[in-house]
């Protein structure tokens, strides 16, 4: 038969040994959530990464050295100077996001991840700003930008990250130059202005021309006209007296006469019409030439 202390020796080690079990088998088990990732070591030496699941290691042999955030980070808004290549002085304010690839690279390649990287964008950035114009910066910002991504991400390749994004933000200028730059901006414009003006001007004067000789050339053939009128009716005339001799003529200085006084009785508050005698026997030798026409 079993003595007590016996009894009680054997359950003390029974609980020692489940105990043992259980804290193996939690040390055995790993649950990664989805966003991160385990660096494992085993006796200080790099022995397995862990993704998002449930993964099993050695208990007590291999330990959880890292564990690395896979989310994209987003670096703080860097400000540095830059100058570009005719010498203007520019202040670049940038923007990084990036993720963790490959967290065995990162954890033992790099010890401040955010620092190196933001020194890395803030060369990069001085670099390509030097290789151009301040014109050229002003108005290629999205080759800029894509170059200062290509780099970055060339340059952060051996640490495990991928830049996700790198954008530049603002590029704004000292007090000097932005005064500067606002002089040659208004002088431009009154430049323009006055061309402007000068074009009107002389637009207005080209129509004002071609109106004048429009007005001449349309004078000039009215002329024409009236001049053709009296010559076609200097001919029938002319004619008629070729035809019809001196009757003809004398037909036409009565006709005249007849409505030179027809024009004098009609004028306003003209009562009494005094005709010279000549001035009668006209009359009458129109009527009569005018009576024998008809």
């Amino acid at each position: 038969m079993m003595e007590p202390t016996d009894f009680l020796g054997a359950n003390a080690v029974f609980l020692i040994l489940a105990i043992f079990v259980i804290v193996s088998i939690s040390k055995a088990v790993r649950i990664v959530p989805q966003s991160q990732k385990y660096v494992i070591e085993r006796f200080g030496r790099l022995r397995a990464v862990l993704g998002p699941g449930i993964n099993f290691i050695v208990p007590y042999i291999d330990v959880v050295a890292h564990k690395v955030s896979i989310l994209e980070r987003q670096l703080p808004t860097a400000h540095q100077d830059a100058i570009t290549t005719d010498n203007v002085l520019v202040k670049v304010e940038s923007s990084v996001f990036y993720r963790i690839t490959e967290p065995e690279k990162t954890v033992y390649r790099i010890r401040d991840v955010d620092a190196a990287i933001a020194t890395t964008v803030a060369g990069i950035v001085r670099s390509e700003i030097g290789k151009m114009e301040l014109d050229q910066v002003q108005s290629n910002r999205n080759e800029l930008t894509a170059n200062i991504r290509t780099h970055v991400r060339e340059m952060v390749e051996d640490w495990g990250i991928e830049v996700t994004r790198a954008e530049i933000l603002d590029v704004a200028l000292d007090d000097a130059t932005r005064h500067a730059m606002l002089q040659q901006l208004n002088a431009e414009r009154a430049r323009r202005a006055q061309v402007t003006e000068a074009e009107g001007k002389k637009r207005s004067v080209e129509l004002n021309a071609d109106a004048e000789l429009y007005a001449a050339e349309q004078s000039a053939k009215a002329r024409r006209i009236l001049a053709d009128a009296e010559a076609y009716a200097t001919g029938v005339i002319a004619g008629a007296i070729a035809e019809n001799g001196l009757e003809a003529a004398q037909y036409q200085v009565a006709l005249k006469q007849v409505e030179a006084l027809t024009l004098v009785g009609q004028g306003a508050g003209k009562q009494t019409i005094i005709v010279p005698a000549q001035a009668l026997e006209a009359f009458g030798d129109a009527f009569k030439m005018l009576k024998g026409r008809g």
